[in-house]
């Protein structure tokens, strides 16, 4: 019997954002799939409806008791599969047609990989393509090399702490392998970040193909965008790099360290949002850009 994977989706809200996912796993041209809508107590009703006027046997709906919040739903996304492989895409995502086939391929090339992923396109809140400049910047963090590139120790950790081109939901864990390891969920935004450095941290491997299987969605009522504006993203990404930095340094892991203390990505990404308030003539968000992005480094940067 071939190997099958799991299609777990996490939802919060927009009922029409999950159509679209559901759409997308459904035309998949490899069929060794299921899927499991895993509702979390959301904003919005409708997703067990939905899930129940497809008619189709290979997509079951689960319902939290209550809100868990988003890694520890990301985790119980995980306990539910009941295949060895589970992907976590995101209710306002689509998968590729390509996507379940080429991790398939690949988890059959990598058997003992921690995880597999791809490359993702960007969509807008319509589905059609959209430029994202930190996106675009991060691609060429991606190691040099050919495809796939399994990514392991040192040189992976440093690479993934320069530009995080590891887009999270791309990622396929191979559970066997994963073992007791979770999203830790003292993180409200950077769950993924810190899995992906701790896996690697730990000796494993993680499978990337410059493939583009998924399409990525921006729009600004997104979980990243919201918290971004509060600047909760980038207390934990200071945070974190700091902690990844102390933990590669114990590993002897000197350039990796180096790297995740410098968070240059972070403070790339801090100087474009002032720059664009600057650009809209915000002069007191600019202000307050530049004094958070001129604290970097402090114990906590200025809010």
């Amino acid at each position: 019997m071939s190997e099958r994977l799991t299609v777990a989706i996490p939802f919060y809200r927009n009922v029409d954002y999950l159509r679209s996912a559901l759409d997308s796993v459904r035309a998949q041209r490899c069929d060794d799939w299921t899927a499991i809508v895993c509702d979390d107590a959301g904003r919005d009703c409708g997703a067990g409806d939905l899930v129940e006027s497809l008619g189709d046997s290979r997509i079951a709906y689960v319902s939290n008791e209550a809100n868990l919040g988003m890694a520890r739903s990301w985790n119980l996304c995980i306990d539910r599969a009941d295949t060895d492989l589970v992907t976590l895409l995101h209710a306002d995502d689509r998968l590729a047609p390509g996507y379940v086939g080429r991790m398939l391929e690949l988890a059959r090339a990598w058997p003992d990989s921690a995880a597999l992923c791809c490359a993702a396109s960007i969509i807008g809140p319509t589905g059609r393509a959209a430029f994202s400049l930190a996106d675009s910047v991060k691609r060429f963090y991606v190691p040099r090399g050919g495809d796939p590139l399994a990514l392991h120790g040192e040189p992976a950790l440093a690479a993934v702490m320069a530009g995080n081109f590891i887009m999270c939901p791309t990622l396929c864990f191979r559970k066997t392998v994963l073992g007791s390891r979770r999203f830790d969920t003292t993180w409200k935004q950077v769950p993924d970040l810190e899995l992906t450095a701790r896996l690697l941290m730990d000796g494993d491997t993680i499978v990337y193909t410059r493939a583009v299987e998924y399409a990525y969605r921006r729009h600004p009522e997104a979980t990243t965008a919201l918290q971004s504006e509060t600047r909760l993203r980038f207390d934990e990404e200071i945070d974190l790099f700091d902690r990844v930095a102390a933990r590669a340094e114990d590993l002897g892991w000197t350039r990796a360290a180096r790297t995740a203390r410098s968070k240059t990505i972070v403070k790339l990404h801090l100087a474009y949002r002032t720059l664009g308030g600057l650009a809209r003539l915000d002069l007191a968000g600019a202000s307050g850009w530049l004094r958070y992005l001129l604290g970097v480094g402090s114990a906590r940067p200025p809010r």
